[in-house]
């Protein structure tokens, strides 16, 4: 089956759309929308818990089954927005997302609330390599670095205004039904992002036959994820015993699904992730330092809002309003980052990278010394972490998406943002292990156990320094970034 007349015709040049910063700010909407979700829930987490009397098992799986969800759905929503346009299944993931929040709103029980979510990671995840697809296909060069500065500027703006919106709504509504609302909030603002999407995001444009989903590969992509993610998530469960030899399956797995794409490409046909993608140095460097960086990103919004309301007693906004210089920092440094990154390249990385990792180590050792007076001193080892990871975020962004040609910017986004997402997967479960059993040998001391928990946090940070920092002794601090045919670099043949 062919793509209609309206999608066949040559790709045009983003430069001759007028309307795509128009188009754009629809992108950017939608984002925010998923991301404001995230941050929103680790401020009604604790009132969740106790109106629904979960479980440890089930806390963990209300963060850590949502991440599976959208990971285990990137790489193959990529492909079908790269192949049956990325403004239809905008507007499907869009749709089906508003739908799953509705249900996690209305959760009866604990079980509910675990399908909503993981519904709602599935439906995130459809949506989000469409998002990034699109920038790629409207913008290039170096308007496409500042395209990417605003997108992780988004980051930073819902994660620093999603708390408070949730902690407002929780104090409004009182902390028993209140969750309920922080999961309606996204369906007004849902709603008027799709009647704006279906008038201004562009058609995409294809110049090739469409084909057939790689099911095959997309079900061997899903065993490995899961295999990865599912042991890792068990870690942090109290209740349950890791399934490690899954991971023997996930390594398995891997094999045959680099097999097989190799097979499908070498016949001449469609396999769901090209490898010559997996073969660009600054793609592959970047997806490594983004998998390490987001192992740790994840779980300083989770123990933040623990510290804060279970440890000094806070109210959710109360405790949003204390942790929000991290999301600032984060999201002015990253409109900056995205700037300035053709002049500095992976350096501004590395930079960011350090900035995180000291950071968050003294936000540590503040926070674990258990001594009052800390609010002030957090607020600025915070800032300092938000600030680095701004430089970190939309700077590999852009570098990771410099050597990918725009008809395969969905895929490319797809398996770059797996890994961050199965780097989230490994990383939250990891702190709240520590956390838990920090509670045990300290007999319910929550600073002290949170500390505890953000001593691996910092790790993960200062591993992610390192592989930067090593990117650039290897591939020099410039890239395809700058280079007129960054677009042209991995373009094959039509098909």
């Amino acid at each position: 089956m062919t793509t209609s007349a309206q999608e066949t015709s040559t790709e045009p040049e983003p430069e001759l759309d007028p309307r795509r910063w128009i188009a754009f700010m629809v992108c950017l909407a939608a984002g925010f929308m998923v991301l404001l979700d995230g941050s929103m829930i680790n401020v009604a987490l604790p009132s969740v818990e106790r109106s629904l009397d979960l479980t440890p098992s089930q806390v963990t799986w209300t963060l850590s089954g949502y991440i599976l969800a959208f990971g285990l759905t990137l790489v193959t929503a990529g492909r079908l927005g790269d192949d049956y346009g990325r403004r239809r299944m905008f507007l499907i993931a869009l749709t089906l997302f508003l739908i799953s929040s509705v249900f996690c709103g209305a959760s009866q029980n604990g079980t509910w609330l675990l399908i909503s979510r993981i519904a709602r990671g599935a439906t995130a995840g459809l949506l989000n390599p469409q998002i990034v697809g699109l920038i790629q296909q409207m913008f290039s060069g170096r308007e496409r670095g500042k395209a990417f500065g605003f997108y992780a500027a988004t980051v930073g703006i819902s994660t620093a205004v999603g708390p408070l919106i949730g902690g407002g709504i929780m104090e409004l509504a009182g902390p028993s039904t209140g969750w309920r609302y922080v999961f309606y909030v996204s369906v007004p603002l849902g709603l008027a992002t799709l009647i704006l999407a279906t008038r201004l995001l562009p058609k995409q444009h294809v110049a090739r036959e469409r084909a057939r989903l790689d099911l095959v590969g997309a079900a061997l992509l899903g065993v490995v994820v899961v295999s990865i993610m599912l042991p890792v998530t068990q870690s942090g469960e109290a209740e349950t015993k890791p399934s490690w030899w899954l991971l023997g399956v996930g390594i398995v797995a891997l094999a045959g699904f680099l097999a097989w794409e190799r097979r499908l490409d070498l016949a001449g046909r469609h396999p769901l992730v090209q490898l010559k993608l997996l073969g660009a140095r600054t793609y592959s460097a970047g997806a490594l330092t983004g998998f390490c960086f987001f192992a740790a990103q994840p779980s300083i919004f989770v123990l933040c809002q623990i510290y804060f309301q279970r440890g000094l007693g806070y109210s959710p906004l109360q405790a949003s309003v204390a942790t929000m210089s991290y999301a600032i920092g984060s999201a002015i440094a990253a409109i900056i980052g995205g700037r300035i990154v053709h002049l500095f390249g992976r350096w501004l990385i590395v930079l960011g990278c350090l900035m995180t990792t000291t950071g968050m180590g003294l936000t540590a050792m503040l926070v674990g010394s258990g001594t009052d007076g800390t609010t002030l001193p957090l607020a600025a080892t915070l800032l300092l972490s938000g600030l680095g990871a701004g430089l970190v975020i939309a700077p590999n962004q852009t570098l990771v998406m410099s050597e990918i040609p725009r008809h395969e910017g969905g895929t490319a986004a797809g398996v770059y943002q797996t890994g961050l997402r199965v780097g989230s997967s490994i990383g939250v479960p990891l702190a709240m292990t520590l956390y838990f059993s920090g509670l045990t040998e300290n007999r319910g001391d929550v600073p002290v156990a949170v500390g505890q928990g953000m001593t691996v946090t910092t790790m993960i940070f200062g591993v992610a320094l390192v592989v930067s920092l090593v990117s650039v002794l290897l591939l020099g601090r410039h890239s395809a970034a700058t280079a007129p045919a960054a677009d042209k670099a991995l373009a094959a043949p039509a098909r």
